[in-house]
């Protein structure tokens, strides 16, 4: 086994854990706990993951929004479940 206990996770790994979160579609507060994240750390992925065109925001009223993964996101998470099979990783199960 690569990753040990104390193991800090890796960009690849918030950015496929907030991929399978935002699957069906979820605001910026269940993203950030889901994934146990800081605010500025969930601003920085998600600014990259939609402007890279992995997620997309769908605004609501109110100046609301939430944000859904997009085609392009799921081959990204499916490309990243392959690497993790390939690796053995089984402890990071996309």
């Amino acid at each position: 086994m690569l990753l040990g206990v104390n193991h800090r996770r890796s960009d690849i790994e918030i950015i496929a854990d907030m991929l399978k979160v935002g699957k069906n579609g979820a605001g910026k507060t269940q993203i950030m706990y889901s994934v146990n994240m800081s605010y500025s750390q969930l601003q920085k992925y998600l600014g990259y993951l939609v402007n890279e065109g992995f997620v997309e925001t769908i605004k609501t009223g109110n100046a609301g929004a939430y944000y859904r993964m997009t085609g392009k996101g799921e081959k990204l998470l499916s490309l990243l479940g392959s690497v993790q099979e390939m690796l053995g990783l089984h402890e990071w199960a996309l």
